[in-house]
């Protein structure tokens, strides 16, 4: 799979969750076929930001919660407990491996607090997403990588949605 240009080969960085790794924070996996066919062209590279920041798995949901104007937003697990240094830490390695790597893509498990892109729980805990970008997310974006969820990688793999 080579990118526009046709001169370099298009690398994704992926959410290890997505390949079938159990690092979801309830322990779980939401493997995607398609991701998992990228992994064995060996095309791309899955990571779990939460657990490189540190974090165990399983372990309590985490949400964004907006500061106050002038303040910027924390990561907050269902406890109270402050965890943006951890979900800090993990974007910054996962960006660190995506570049190593060659990702000039990601794709990104949706609606999550380190992966999700657009669209984010809104830090009630209440299942409300509103716009934003995950930690991870936006380290990758600033990074100059395109960020895809996996429901848009049907359309990026120039498939039809199931």
């Amino acid at each position: 799979m080579n990118d526009s240009s046709g001169q370099r080969p298009v690398r994704y960085v992926v959410s290890a969750c997505l390949a079938g790794v159990h690092s979801r924070y309830n322990g779980d996996r939401k493997a995607v076929e398609a991701v998992v066919a990228l992994i064995r062209q060996g095309v791309a590279l899955p990571v779990c930001p939460e657990q490189l920041g540190g974090l165990p798995t399983p372990r309590p949901p985490c949400e964004i919660v907006p500061g106050a104007p002038g303040c910027p937003a924390r990561v907050v697990n269902r406890l109270g407990v402050d965890q943006s240094a951890e979900f800090h830490l993990g974007a910054r390695e996962g960006v660190r491996l995506a570049e190593l790597f060659g990702a000039t893509r990601a794709v990104l498990k949706a609606g999550s607090p380190s992966c999700g892109s657009g669209q984010i729980y809104d830090g009630t805990f209440s299942g409300r997403r509103v716009p934003g970008d995950g930690v991870f997310a936006a380290a990758l974006k600033a990074a100059g990588i395109d960020v895809l969820t996996e429901d848009d990688l049907p359309r990026e793999l120039g498939e039809s949605p199931q």
